[in-house]
């Protein structure tokens, strides 16, 4: 019988093992300054646009919630209510909400731009 080292006979055991303690903090130390890169200190324009462009799909999505949410809450038309009627209202309540967050007057985008650290509209 042959005893083989653990490292052979389970693979996993040579990638899982923790870091020794020097290792760990310099993977704690590239996390942080990769978090810092991402808080929007030092983002190109195209980054930063793209960050906006984000932040107003996202309250766009918001609104659109917001307002179908509103719009359950009512009964609606019985008289001529239709599954299609239904459809374009919806379609309407999308172009809607698009038409609002591109107006940026409920200020959603700015907070998520702010908590980014993109200050500048």
């Amino acid at each position: 019988m042959t005893v083989m080292p653990a490292s052979s006979a389970f693979p996993l055991a040579r990638t899982s093992a923790a870091l020794p303690l020097d290792k760990q903090a310099a993977a704690a130390a590239a996390a942080a300054t990769k978090g810092a890169a991402a808080t929007g200190e030092g983002k190109t324009e195209a980054q930063k646009a793209d960050l906006r462009k984000a932040a107003e799909s996202f309250e766009a999505i918001f609104l659109r919630q917001m307002i179908g949410t509103m719009r359950s809450a009512t009964k609606g038309d019985t008289l001529l209510g239709s599954d299609a009627g239904d459809q374009f209202r919806d379609l309407m309540d999308a172009r809607l909400a698009d038409d609002m967050a591109g107006k940026q007057s409920f200020g959603i985008a700015e907070m998520v731009l702010k908590q980014f650290g993109v200050d500048e509209p």
